[in-house]
């Protein structure tokens, strides 16, 4: 297997997951970032994001001298002798108020490894962006590619869910190039050698669609499974019964039709904006997208409602928040439904006690937690309240004591927004239950 001098400019979740599993796979990597606080962390050998198996994978790439990071793109593409071949983009794209993407930092990248090029480069999209960025990188590579150098842009669309981000890049269910050489599509087949995927090859504007496309059927199925449990709830009807008979059908399959308070994270709130505001913007009005987004804010309304149809007046209760960041096995709190949900309830004068396992620091720091109490464990959180709402599912919360929630808690009302609990053991324990979708 062929390695490569590789730099991978953004070391956020994307970025630094790509930098180590990269260096793992044997390439000499650097990872550039431009916030100095990040790489103080990074240089100290300590990962600044919670990610299961990461920081495994990133000592020991540290340690055998094929994983370093920098500040500088210039120094990140290596000195003669080790210029990167490859650079990666993973810089972050957020959106703008209008949904669209925030493309700036790719751009400002594009300009410093045009600036720095001295060989054949090959420049890749792995950031999440709309489809035509790539024609815009390569047009602003040419603008500042003085020397004529040479060079192609390729997108290589990510496919990391968080928590799972690891796997995800070491054993895919497929690997995407959009090319626009037979030799950029060489290149990216000797980096990704070593991994063993369907590798699909297209051009780059496919590429790029690819991946709104794939994040936006699959936020659509979240939401159709929380309209469905929405109609349950009025019929009697158990989703969970529903969603499995749907699921035993082998064209629509069991993954991503579980009920609950909605999807978070950056990826899919953010992917869903930015192809709405694409389909509009070339002339087609994408209306099931925005449906999508209806459902899934709707969905964040369901703690409210609950706690509104059990404890009568709200205002000077006292609601317990189990789990804030937006799913398990991470500590990100980006678009999370944790924040929805504490600020309905803080406009209406109630008190919030909140836990989670990973997420606190994160969580602090937001401003619809200002004046929560921080709890030390699930028990600290649930004492003396009014009811209790489970908004993240972490295992931990699975083995809870229910005599012991009971007899913390003022009033025994458990809201179980991701239907956790089995609804009998629950009310078995005296619990007034309540999950999403089911009696």
């Amino acid at each position: 297997m062929e390695k490569f001098n590789i730099c991978v400019v953004g070391a956020g979740y994307v970025g630094l997951v790509t930098g180590t599993c990269l260096a793992e796979l044997g390439h000499h990597v650097v990872c550039v970032d431009s916030d100095p606080k990040k790489l103080k962390v990074l240089r100290a050998k300590k990962i600044p994001i919670y990610e299961p198996g990461l920081d495994k994978l990133f000592q020991r790439n540290i340690q055998s001298g094929h994983l370093r990071f920098s500040g500088s793109i210039e120094e990140g593409m290596g000195k003669p002798g080790r210029r990167a071949q490859v650079v990666f983009i993973a810089v972050g794209t957020p959106p703008r108020s209008d949904g669209s993407a925030d493309l700036s930092a790719v751009e400002a990248v594009a300009e410093a490894v045009a600036k720095s090029m001295r060989a054949y480069t090959v420049l890749v999209d792995k950031s999440t962006v709309p489809v035509e960025t790539g024609e815009w990188v390569s047009k602003t590579v040419a603008r500042f590619n003085r020397k004529g150098v040479p060079y192609d842009v390729v997108s290589n669309p990510e496919f990391l869910a968080e928590g799972t981000a690891v796997e995800d890049f070491l054993k895919p269910d497929r690997v995407v190039f959009g090319v626009t050489s037979p030799r950029a599509e060489a290149v990216m087949r000797k980096v990704y050698a070593g991994i063993k995927a369907p590798i699909l090859v297209t051009d780059v504007k496919s590429a790029e669609l690819i991946k709104h496309a794939s994040n936006s059927f699959l936020a659509t199925k979240i939401s159709y499974a929380n309209a469905v449990a929405a109609v349950c709830e009025k019929v009697g009807a158990d989703v969970a019964m529903v969603a499995k008979g749907m699921g035993l059908d082998r064209r629509i399959g069991n993954q991503f039709l579980r009920p609950g308070l909605g999807f978070g994270g950056f990826c899919f709130p953010k992917d869903l904006e930015a192809f709405y505001w694409l389909s509009r913007q070339k002339g087609y009005d994408f209306q099931l997208l925005k449906a999508v987004k209806d459902i899934n804010e709707f969905a964040k309304t369901w703690v409210l409602r609950k706690v509104e149809e059990n404890l009568w007046n709200l205002e000077g209760k006292t609601v317990a928040l189990l789990g804030l960041a937006f799913k398990p096995n991470t500590d990100d709190m980006r678009f999370a439904p944790s924040v929805d949900i504490a600020r309905m309830l803080k406009d209406r004068q109630v008190h919030l006690r909140v836990y989670d396992p990973v997420a606190m620091s994160n969580a602090r720091a937001l401003p619809a937690l200002k004046g929560a109490r921080f709890c030390r464990d699930a028990y600290d959180c649930v004492k003396g309240a009014d009811a209790a709402a489970l908004v993240t599912e972490w295992p931990e919360f699975r083995d809870l004591d229910l005599t012991r929630v009971h007899r913390l808690m003022r009033i025994p009302l458990i809201l179980d927004g991701r239907n956790f609990y089995d609804p009998a053991t629950a009310r078995a324990a005296g619990f007034t239950y309540c999950s999403v979708g089911r009696p």
